[in-house]
């Protein structure tokens, strides 16, 4: 594993590009659009070449991100299960900040995805500052903690954001 004792890296992933062409369809089993389909697999690869390989994913339940984590699992070559979180569909900040506070200290790297507003929301939290989440976009996040349990008490001082990928700004 990668990352010091007093540190965690924080993946935040908005979900890949969905389709708005079946009308008939819940928002929660919206599929991804071509452009989706496409951006997933080669921010995996990305994830894969920049060495941040996450020790676990965590998604929400809808079908836009899970087929987003899927595929970006996939091509980074994440082996384990992807958890799967209804608390992150529909959600407040306060639910991502509960579900990544629990999660085990033994992984290093934790990978969300998610939705926006709320992606954005927990950039403005950690960074103290706005940017713009389009699809598919990462967020690193370098925490200066032992434990996911300090998450929500962590001063923003404490965080060191590493890089955003934005798809367009990276040509994919």
């Amino acid at each position: 594993m990668n990352g010091g004792a007093n540190q965690k890296t924080l993946l935040l992933l908005r979900h890949a590009k969905s389709s708005w062409k079946k009308l008939n369809i819940t928002d929660h089993d919206r599929l991804l659009n071509e452009r989706g389909k496409k951006d997933a697999p080669k921010m995996g690869k990305v994830i894969k070449e920049l060495d941040i390989v996450p020790d676990l994913i965590i998604s929400s339940p809808a079908k836009r991100a899970m087929d987003t984590a899927k595929l970006v699992a996939e091509n980074c070559k994440y082996k384990k299960n992807i958890e799967k979180n209804p608390l992150l569909y529909a959600s407040t900040l306060e639910n991502y900040i509960d579900v990544i506070s629990i999660v085990s200290d033994y992984h290093q790297k934790v990978l969300v995805v998610g939705h926006n507003p709320i992606i954005e929301e927990l950039v403005i939290k950690f960074i103290n500052r706005m940017e713009i989440i389009p699809t598919c976009t990462l967020v690193q996040l370098s925490l200066n903690i032992q434990s996911w349990k300090l998450l929500d008490g962590l001063n923003y001082k404490d965080v060191n954001l590493v890089r955003i990928l934005r798809p367009k700004e990276m040509g994919i």
